[in-house]
């Protein structure tokens, strides 16, 4: 007998190999699982003075790091190599110039023995300076080298102290250099001026900025950003979406990028072929502070605007990424030189602003289209979900109907009977 657990897990692996199959085009996979391209990751920890204010659940904000960094050490996958890196943590001093060079590397990059890391993170005490700038600079050089994905991730509770040397251009000179290299920043309850710092550094690089308030929060987010360094890298594809499908850009299948306004639509078109399906999916994130309550709406209509189909997904503050996804195949035709069919994309997202952030640049937005072979029962899948269900639908329909019509015949029967007698 089967068990619900083979069960479950049999559904779970199919639905594993069936995103798989949408999100990375066919012979992508197999350089993005080369051993020698291990992913990098730099734990960059602002331990300057004001660190040790107690307003994170009752407890500093330095002692929630450390349990933040705890807790991601133990879960850090095998393959990612990692490395932490402090600023403000080894000079008392008031001397500006000697505190903006304060910034060192406390765990080297590499394969991570856990209980040196957390040996060396436990010997942390808020002390000095906060220069971001020269901080970033060290932390790009230590992830130099190697084909893997390299992320910093930024924790800090204040602006940058040692300007000129200004954080937010330093993180567009590192992605200038285009070596691939993403800035994440974590705030802690910071102040406008450092939310809008944090959230530019971020912006530069396209990663993401989040504002964290309680333990747990902290260390779920790194947790979050170091387990996606691990996954499979598929190098997405720029393009801009317009506000009319007449106009927009026409993709093939792939991984695209884009950046969508508040409250507005993006347009993209697809050519389908008879006996092709689309597949698409779109995720907006919110890297930056958001009211709660959004949406975000990908729908596949046809050049005069008709809709074919859509997705819909919603969310209420809870997560930073919001995704939905849709599927429409194109049936068969009798006319082996029947035209292409041009479906429109759009998405709409639901986000606005919180008091006080920027609106620009947009959201970034994420679009995977995928056009493939129907299946063979690709009829069966085009009729609204019921597939293989429409002949047991059509049984059902004319066992009523003839069960109707015995029953009628008896009814009438009985009544002539009970007149007889």
């Amino acid at each position: 007998m089967i068990t619900r657990q083979r069960l479950a897990a049999g559904i779970c692996a199919l639905l594993a190999t069936l995103t798989a199959g949408v999100a990375f085009p066919a012979g992508a996979v197999a350089d993005e699982t080369d051993s020698t391209a291990s992913p990098k990751v730099e734990l960059v920890l602002d331990v300057s003075g004001s660190m040790s204010a107690k307003d994170m659940d009752g407890g500093s904000r330095m002692a929630a790091a450390k349990q933040a960094f705890n807790e991601v050490l133990d879960a850090t996958p095998e393959e990612v190599q990692l490395g932490i890196r402090t600023l403000g943590a080894n000079y008392h001093g008031n001397d500006r110039k000697t505190g903006c060079k304060d910034t060192a590397q406390l765990y080297p990059v590499g394969t991570l023995n856990r209980t040196e890391a957390k040996t060396a993170v436990a010997t942390l005490q808020p002390t000095g300076w906060t220069p971001i700038g020269p901080a970033l600079l060290k932390a790009a050089d230590d992830l130099d080298g190697g084909d893997g994905t390299r992320r910093i991730v930024l924790i800090s509770d204040g602006e940058d102290t040692c300007q000129p040397l200004d954080p937010c251009e330093v993180a567009r000179e590192i992605a200038a250099k285009g070596i691939g290299l993403t800035i994440d920043t974590l705030g802690l309850v910071p102040d406008a001026k450092t939310r809008d710092q944090l959230s530019c550094i971020a912006d530069a690089t396209g990663g993401t900025y989040t504002s964290v308030e309680h333990k747990e929060e902290l260390s779920d987010r790194v947790g979050q950003l170091v387990d996606r360094a691990a996954d499979p890298v598929v190098t997405p594809v720029a393009t801009e979406g317009t506000a009319q499908c007449s106009s927009a850009p026409s993709l093939k299948s792939g991984l695209y990028t884009d950046r969508e306004e508040f409250g507005k639509q993006r347009f993209y078109r697809v050519d389908v072929d008879p006996g092709q399906e689309l597949r698409a999916s779109v995720s907006v994130g919110a890297d930056r502070e958001v009211n709660p309550d959004y949406g975000v709406l990908l729908r596949a209509v046809t050049v005069h605007g008709r809709e074919i189909v859509r997705g819909e997904g919603t969310g209420d503050g809870r997560t930073d990424v919001i995704s939905t996804g849709l599927r429409y195949p194109k049936a068969e035709s009798d006319d082996d030189n029947a035209p292409a069919e041009t479906v429109c994309l759009q998405v709409t997202n639901s986000f606005s602003a919180a008091s006080g952030v920027k609106t620009t640049p947009g959201l970034p937005l994420e679009l995977t289209v995928d056009v493939v072979d129907a299946p063979s029962t690709s009829s069966d899948v085009a009729s609204f979900g019921l597939g293989r269900g429409w002949w047991l639908l059509g049984a059902l329909v004319l066992t009523g109907f003839v069960a109707g019509l015995l029953w009628g015949w008896l009814s009438r029967w009985r009544l002539a009977v009970w007149r007889t007698n």
